[in-house]
């Protein structure tokens, strides 16, 4: 099964990126929307790994406080567009104790360089021009639990389940 770790969205910050998304919309740009009940911030990413239980197990070691994280910017990595956040060193915390926890119990994640961010957008039909006319309206993201995720491919696109969770102390 193909799992990942993730914060989902509030409804203020739903809502500023479903904004962002429409605003591209009308300006005719084409691509793969991310759905709306798809919207969320990707802490690690494991992919296909056959025990969400021994994945659960490692995420409840980590310990975290609650937080909040702004939103505040619009922008791209090559072909996925995406609503940013600020720098925010509990988020950056949060993020080393998971894949720590995951590490230390032999389960394989995706060690890229993490960058906080919500995808908008895969493969549009517009250049990063249409970015710099796109402004978001920041919001506050409260950190208070993340979850284990699993993604199956539908009819229609991806289905993300909630596997898990995990709440700060």
């Amino acid at each position: 099964m193909r799992l990942f770790i993730a914060i989902h969205l509030n409804d203020e910050t739903r809502r500023a990126v479903r904004d962002v998304q429409n605003t591209f919309r009308r300006m005719n740009v084409r691509g793969n929307f991310t759905p709306e009940e798809n919207l969320h911030l990707t802490l690690a990413f494991i992919g296909e790994f056959g025990n969400p239980d021994r994945v659960m197990e490692a995420l409840e070691t980590v310990d975290f406080k609650p937080f909040a994280i702004r939103m505040d910017r619009v922008g791209c990595f090559d072909d996925l567009w995406w609503t940013g956040f600020e720098d925010n060193p509990e988020l950056e915390q949060l993020v080393k104790k998971i894949r720590r926890a995951l590490a230390e119990a032999d389960i394989p994640f995706d060690r890229k360089r993490f960058r906080a961010h919500v995808t908008l957008l895969r493969k549009p039909d517009h250049g990063k021009e249409k970015i710099s006319h796109v402004s978001i309206e920041p919001g506050i993201l409260y950190v208070d639990s993340f979850s284990l995720m699993q993604s199956t491919r539908g009819r229609h696109g991806m289905i993300y389940t909630e596997l898990g969770v995990v709440s700060a102390h």
